[in-house]
């Protein structure tokens, strides 16, 4: 926005990502809702939405909504069979899960005024250690020690075996960090682009390129918004599928 004492511009893009109570203006604590709660709800309203009451007719010419919910089960089902394979089947419940949580809290936050809960490591990093934990247990409950062996590479030659064991426990143990903070990353990084773009438009010389800048990222962001519940799903299958079969 324009800055009119200085007579400059000033921009806030991190502003939108501030979390504030949704009642009064005292400190935040865990159990003061937020803005944040209140999209978390709106995410989940809205998931409940498609997958209970958008299909529940259940018609042999599917409804639009549907056919949307019959294509989101029919996708997650077939990435979680074709990546972790039958026995990861079992787990399509949650896997589905995480997918609609994050797909509709990307999508949600793309409206205007609207907080992306998405954009938070702390939303993240928990749907990351659920994952993490969840593939952990699975692994030494069906492989008992047998887990370990997801960290011997017993193809490399064996002077070698140590050295590479250490950096694959570091890189387990890496994954939930890696994991939570490409989605929030990304998330944040398109959202800000965006309102340093829309602050621009209140510049009447550049205001035509400013909008159309702020529609191409705009619809960059909604494919952004696919690809990172895409790629957060499909990794979550992939260390489901080391916790299943460690010696692969």
């Amino acid at each position: 926005m324009a800055d009119e004492k200085s007579g400059g511009l000033s921009f806030h893009p991190m502003d939108q990502f501030i979390v504030e109570p949704l009642f009064g203006d005292g400190p935040v604590h865990w159990y003061t809702p937020t803005n944040v709660t209140l999209w978390m709800f709106f995410t989940v309203l809205a998931i409940a939405a498609l997958m209970v009451l958008g299909s529940r007719g259940r018609a042999i010419v599917p409804s639009r909504s549907q056919s949307v919910a019959e294509l989101a089960y029919g996708f997650v089902y077939k990435m979680v069979e074709d990546v972790a394979g039958k026995e990861g089947a079992k787990f399509f419940p949650y896997i589905f899960t995480l997918f609609l949580f994050i797909i509709f809290a990307n999508f949600l936050g793309l409206i205007p005024t609207a907080f992306t809960t998405t954009s938070h490591i702390a939303v993240t990093v928990v749907l990351a250690l659920g994952v993490f934990l969840t593939v952990t247990i699975v692994g030494f409950v069906k492989n008992g020690a047998g887990f370990l062996g997801l960290f011997w590479v017993s193809a490399a030659p064996l002077a070698l075996r140590p050295i590479l064991a250490v950096i694959e426990i570091i890189s387990y143990f890496v994954r939930p960090v890696s994991h939570s903070i490409r989605l929030a990353g990304n998330m944040m990084a398109g959202h800000a682009v965006i309102k340093v773009f829309a602050g621009f438009a209140a510049v009447t010389a550049i205001a035509p390129v400013s909008i159309l800048a702020v529609t191409a990222i705009y619809g960059l962001e909604v494919l952004v918004s696919a690809i990172q519940a895409y790629v957060f799903t499909i990794l979550t299958c992939v260390y489901l599928k080391d916790a299943l079969h460690p010696h692969h």
